[in-house]
């Protein structure tokens, strides 16, 4: 057991700005991975697609774009179950 002073009660910030800095310390891997990027590619993708089909009021169109973006979302959730996502086997080591 310490007997030290600042052992004994948790340190606070002293204003709001070093409580907002110290909720930023920690890295929590927002989706810098291939299978964010690629999930990511495909939706941008998908969303030309409709909206050129809206344009063009096409619904045949409109729908191609946004059955693309659906995809997007099913294989990004494939590469993340693969292990391309955040904290994947396939990715440990190399900084993402």
């Amino acid at each position: 057991m310490s007997t030290n002073a600042i052992d004994q009660h948790e340190t606070k910030p002293e204003n709001e700005a070093e409580a907002h800095a110290s909720i930023h310390d920690e890295t929590i891997g927002h989706g810098n991975t291939p299978a964010a990027w690629t999930c990511v590619l495909i939706m941008i993708v998908g969303g030309l697609v409709s909206s050129i089909g809206f344009v063009l009021a096409s619904w045949v169109v409109f729908g191609s774009g946004l059955g693309l973006m659906v995809v997007g979302l099913i294989v990004g959730w494939a590469m993340r179950k693969a292990g391309y996502g955040v904290g994947g086997s396939k990715l440990s080591g190399n900084g993402h």
